[in-house]
């Protein structure tokens, strides 16, 4: 069962991938000084009407076994316990201890 902040994380990561263009170009129009002041200040308002979790820097990497936040390898998105773990049992493909 996954961790209360990994469903958070996950929902986090689909509201921005659905709002990204829209935000973005929102952005791109609000930031142009070319434009005249009255639409970027059109494009600010929308900008503040998007949700909490539209922005991009909500998404956080998290290790889905166990939730946790720091010292995330991404390529399997484990942390580094999981990771030890799991390559200890054989069971992440290609990945093996290393002994010389």
């Amino acid at each position: 069962m996954p961790n209360a902040r990994v469903l958070r994380d996950i929902k986090a990561r689909n509201i921005v991938k659905a709002n990204e263009i829209l935000r973005r170009a929102y952005l791109y129009v609000a930031r142009n000084e070319t434009l005249s002041p009255q639409v970027r200040h059109q494009a600010q308002l929308q900008l503040n009407t998007f949700g909490k979790y539209t922005h991009p820097t909500t998404v956080k990497n998290r290790c889905t076994e166990s939730g946790r936040g720091r010292g995330i390898i991404s390529e399997f998105a484990l942390c580094r316990y999981q990771f030890r773990l799991k390559a200890l049992k054989l069971e992440l493909p290609g990945v093996r201890k290393a002994s010389w």
